[in-house]
């Protein structure tokens, strides 16, 4: 069933048996190579929040938690521009992080982050990510946990936004035509 966002006519594209697979099996990565350590997990609001609380949940070890909010996109389009609107909040020097992100398609967003992160010389940096369009790439960015490859196309839903609706929705929709 189609949905209807504003201005915008969405259509089905994963549906959330696929998505919590891919969660799945990311977090059994993750517990694994975290097996006996407490890495801080940072995920990129506003829209990783619906993967973070459901890989969290599906983990197997005990992660600190922190969340840092930054933009780039205005309405369909990524603005090529990233802001960071909330910053980090705990000390993560000589802390293991993974960087939370829902979907990396330009990878401006997570390469600022990753500029940003280093300065506080952490142990180790990764990314893990639900979603990767790497059609869209425009920075080189090193995935260490990846759940779906996408074609890149503007999508809405569980997490994700158009204009701050959708993010509700537990499916991901693809905008119609």
């Amino acid at each position: 069933m189609n949905v209807r966002l504003a201005d915008k006519t969405f259509e089905p594209f994963i549906g959330a048996e696929k998505i919590q697979q891919a969660v799945s099996s990311i977090a059994d990565t993750i517990s694994r190579d975290f097996k006996d350590k407490t890495p801080v997990f940072l995920p990129i609001l506003d829209g990783a929040f619906v993967f973070a609380a459901d890989l969290a949940k599906k983990l197997t070890i005990t992660p600190k938690f922190s969340f840092i909010k930054v933009k780039s996109y205005h309405n369909t389009a990524s603005s090529g521009l990233v802001n960071q609107v909330m910053g980090l909040d705990i000390d993560i020097s000589g802390q293991d992080v993974i960087i939370i992100e829902d979907i990396i398609d330009t990878g401006l967003t997570v390469s600022y982050l990753l500029k940003e992160l280093r300065k506080h010389k952490p142990a180790s940096i990764r990314i893990a990510t639900l979603l990767n369009k790497p059609g869209a790439l425009v920075e080189k960015i090193s995935i260490d946990y990846k759940g779906l490859e996408i074609p890149n196309r503007f999508i809405v839903g569980y997490g994700m936004d158009y204009n701050g609706l959708g993010r509700n929705l537990d499916s991901i929709y693809v905008l119609k035509g």
